[in-house]
């Protein structure tokens, strides 16, 4: 028997030689034969290895050689503290912080050297969104908030355990320009329903905005959001490779099963300032919901036009809220020569339109959602100071979900079944368990942007100003944010003086 054995191991060894041999062979012939690549006409078959690392050194860096605080866009110390404030372990730390707060650009608090006591702290006041100038205010309960981010984009668990998440956390979930699916209102959460360039979800046979749909919908929606641009792509339409535009995400959106889905890079029906007014008006009158605009900034003249415009027509004519996206990039895949180079980051952008709306005395007017990487709590406080009223995050609720930064999103190969209508691949996400970890991430932030709030001696979240925060902006020099962008009237009171 031994013997029998041995002569069929010896047997299937010979095989497996003769096929490694015959693939080498084959690959040598291929590449010595082949015209497109000069590393492998001139190194047949050890020259694919450089194919290889290439391709996977990306993933080598992120697990072995990258410092804690070194990749991009996320770094695995950012991605470590979401981590843990979803599963509720604490963003406890010893030893030191690994954070360089010799780096331009790194934020740092002004502690109060008496803070406020524990019996004194007030809870962080929701707001209301539209109030006095439409039917159905909206009462925005939750600092944090979840992004848009489109059903196509991300996958059927995906929207279900943000949508739970949402609901138990007490925040909005925005649909994203995908259009609203049941999987939305699975969480009873507060949706806000985007309007993208596309009208996906919201339009009719020919592609046109449909004000039955928007009726409709405004039953079950909290808002509508129209998107002019976002950080991810600003000036581009977003764009769904035909193997994620399955079945159910074509009738959702109103497009061709198994064809890319391309949206325009603007509405064709918003062409100037004055029809993008005329359009909040219109879907504010037709719904009575609260109605707002989504962007990304490139300069000063949008804001400025806008603020002239309001002031020209009348407030009531004011969108009842601004997301403002940074150029950092966000959720969704775009060509990467704009995800690099357009638009400004929201460190600048924030801080301008602010100041704009403080000029023309629309601040009370109109809400600001900040949006660019603001998945800490200290990034998210710094836009409090700055003079935002809520936080948008897509990127945050996903790590929460288990997104391991695979860069994958637009492949449809997604390892944590994110972004992927792969089913197998999406076994790995379970609603189930995903859900709460999505609420803990939404009440921590919450929790610890109130923390420090607590330590610059402010009774809440809401009484964060500019002069709570400074801005390093080189080795051992830092400046406040409050002179750094001063407010308009200290501005203009500095410029007399």
């Amino acid at each position: 028997m031994t013997g029998i054995m041995g002569v069929i191991s010896y047997g299937l060894g010979t095989i497996v030689g003769f096929f490694i041999i015959g693939m080498l062979l084959f690959w040598f012939i291929q590449d010595v034969t082949q015209k497109k690549h000069t590393v492998l006409r001139n190194f047949p078959v050890i020259g694919r290895l450089r194919f290889f690392f290439e391709q996977m050194g990306e993933y080598f860096r992120q697990y072995f050689f990258a410092g804690d605080r070194d990749e991009m866009p996320f770094n695995r110390a950012t991605r470590a503290w979401v981590y843990r404030e979803a599963k509720n372990e604490g963003g406890i730390i010893g030893f030191g912080s690994s954070n360089d707060l010799r780096e331009p650009g790194s934020i740092i608090f002004v502690n109060h050297p008496f803070p406020v006591l524990e019996e004194d702290r007030l809870p962080t006041p929701s707001l209301l969104i539209g109030a006095d100038h439409c039917r159905y205010p909206f009462e925005a309960r939750s600092v944090t908030n979840i992004s848009g981010m489109s059903f196509g984009a991300i996958s059927e668990p995906a929207v279900r355990a943000l949508s739970r998440g949402a609901g138990l956390a007490g925040c909005w979930m925005d649909t994203g320009e995908g259009g609203l699916s049941p999987y939305h209102l699975e969480g009873d959460c507060d949706v806000i329903m985007q309007i993208g360039t596309a009208k996906y979800g919201i339009r009719d046979g020919d592609g046109k905005f449909s004000p039955e749909k928007a009726r409709e919908l405004s039953h079950v929606v909290k808002a509508f959001e129209i998107k002019l641009s976002q950080g991810a792509k600003p000036g581009k339409g977003g764009v769904l490779p035909g193997a994620k535009v399955t079945a159910e995400i074509s009738r959702i959106r109103g497009i061709p099963a198994g064809e890319d889905s391309i949206s325009p890079n603007r509405h064709h029906d918003i062409a100037n300032i004055d029809q993008l007014l005329d359009k909040v008006v219109y879907i504010r009158d037709l719904t009575g919901r609260p109605v707002g605009v989504k962007t990304a900034i490139g300069g000063w003249d949008f804001m400025n036009d806008l603020c002239e415009a309001i002031l020209r027509r009348g407030v009531q004519d004011a969108p009842d809220f601004l997301v403002i996206d940074g150029g950092e990039g966000g959720s969704g895949a775009a060509p990467a020569t704009l995800m690099d180079h357009m638009s400004l980051p929201i460190a600048e952008a924030l801080p301008r339109v602010i100041d704009a709306l403080l000029e023309a005395g629309l601040k009370d007017r109109i809400r600001v959602v900040a949006s660019g990487k603001l998945v800490t709590s200290a990034r998210a406080a710094w836009a409090l100071c700055t003079g935002a009223d809520f936080i948008n995050t897509a990127r945050g609720p996903m790590f929460a979900l288990g997104c391991i930064q695979a860069m994958r999103c637009h492949m449809n190969t997604c390892p944590t079944g994110i972004t992927t209508h792969n089913k197998r691949l999406q076994r790995g996400l379970v609603v189930e368990e995903k859900y709460v970890r999505v609420a803990s991430y939404i009440r921590n932030m919450n929790k610890e942007i109130d923390m420090i709030a607590h330590s610059c001696g402010c009774r809440h979240a809401r009484e964060l100003r500019r002069e709570h925060v400074r801005i390093v902006e080189s080795a051992n020099r830092s400046v406040a944010l409050s002179m750094l962008h001063p407010y308009p009237a200290e501005a203009a009171r500095a410029a007399v003086e």
